[in-house]
């Protein structure tokens, strides 16, 4: 532990500027770390909650495509006591030092930050990067991280093909992965920032450009997630889970509704923070002509009505109505969503607003794919929408 007196000055970044265009159509208007999960959340409120959890309390976001929903959330949600000295700010790209955008928001998981500092501090490494294992056949999805039998990081290779990696020792099947959590010291920052700045033919990317930078200067060590401890988790202390895609997304949402889910909402000594609509409580009710409602292995936010209806393996967002006689299963339903009488949704993510009129149905068991579809089976429906 860090003896009084000698606590590290920290400035917290996020990185929220990605376009997101794997989890199109969620991603027309807003970016990726503002789209909503898990009823009442956005992306971003996983990184921010795992910070200010630790008592990390200056936060800047980078903020970039299509932020005005982002930066709405932002200061309505995380507004910190600057009396103290405390902020979470939104910060938009402004070119100051060229003419490009950020380059480098999507990940559902719990970090206690504070125990991978005392690593870096205690390794004197100029980056540490946070790393878990993952399926060497995903190598193209993630940064990949070889090391020399210890922390020190030997190579980095940003999104590799599974041919180019080898695998772990005594696990070949199995790689190093990136979870795109880094820890700097300023000074070891700021000089490869600049030259990277300034050097032409780069991606002008983390992953891809600094850290392998970092790497070559003996100047980088890796972090295991799999030592991190976060209270109120330590039955299931390494749930990490990219959520980019529409797929990953969907099933992130179907783990959450799970009996025993990876990644438990209901942990009060970690919780997740997020600005909650003002909205009545839930509720259930029954139907004269279609009986009683039926809800099962599900998350209903405030606001939200079922009446006479089934509801299975779904996460309702505020405001949902689901009418007399509906099915929804398997899905995904975001803010004042509304299932007609009579109608079907399942295996869908339908945004905000959307209209299911009596009768229709969504989703490909019903032979019905009126909106996009992902490589996984999942129809998702642009907002304001009527189907």
């Amino acid at each position: 532990m860090l003896a009084l007196g000698n606590e590290p000055r920290i400035l917290s970044v996020i990185l929220a500027g990605g376009e997101g265009k794997r989890l199109a159509p969620l991603t027309l208007d807003r970016a990726k770390p503002a789209v909503p999960f898990g009823g009442h959340y956005r992306l971003i409120d996983f990184s921010l909650s795992n910070l200010t959890n630790a008592g990390y309390y200056k936060i800047v976001v980078l903020t970039q495509y299509k932020s005005h929903s982002l930066d709405v959330h932002v200061s309505r949600t995380w507004r910190l006591s600057s009396m103290l000295g405390n902020y979470v700010t939104s910060v938009p790209a402004q070119m100051r030092s060229g003419k490009r955008w950020f380059l480098g928001s999507d990940h559902i998981y719990r970090i206690d930050p504070r125990q991978m500092l005392e690593q870096h501090i205690e390794s004197d490494a100029g980056v540490t990067v946070s790393a878990i294992r993952a399926d060497r056949e995903k190598s193209d999805q993630f940064g990949v991280i070889e090391t020399d039998g210890g922390s020190k990081i030997t190579s980095f290779l940003e999104k590799p093909s599974a041919e180019k990696v080898a695998g772990l020792p005594g696990h070949p099947d199995q790689i190093l992965a990136s979870m795109g959590n880094y820890v700097f010291k300023t000074d070891a920052l700021v000089d490869p920032l600049h030259e990277d700045q300034s050097t032409e033919g780069t991606g002008h990317d983390v992953g891809g450009d600094l850290i392998p930078m970092m790497v070559e200067r003996g100047d980088a060590h890796v972090y295991d997630f799999t030592e991190n401890r976060v209270p109120g988790q330590l039955d299931r202390p390494h749930h990490w889970r990219d959520v980019g895609t529409i797929d990953s997304y969907f099933d992130a949402h179907m783990d959450l509704v799970d009996d025993s889910p990876a990644f438990d909402l209901q942990n009060t000594k970690w919780p997740i923070y997020s600005y909650g609509r003002s909205m009545p409580p839930a509720k259930v009710v029954d139907d004269d002509r279609h009986g009683s409602s039926a809800v099962h292995r599900s998350l209903l936010s405030n606001g939200v009505v079922v009446a006479g209806a089934r509801v299975v393996n779904s996460v309702l967002s505020p405001g949902v109505r689901i009418e007399p006689g509906a099915l929804v299963e398997n899905a995904v339903l975001l803010d004042d969503v509304v299932v007609g009488s009579g109608a079907r949704v399942s295996r869908s993510v339908l945004d905000k607003n959307t209209m299911v009129q009596a009768g229709a149905s969504v989703g490909l068991e019903f032979g019905e794919s009126q909106q996009a579809t992902s490589e996984g089976g999942v129809v998702v429906v642009a907002k304001n929408s009527t189907i």
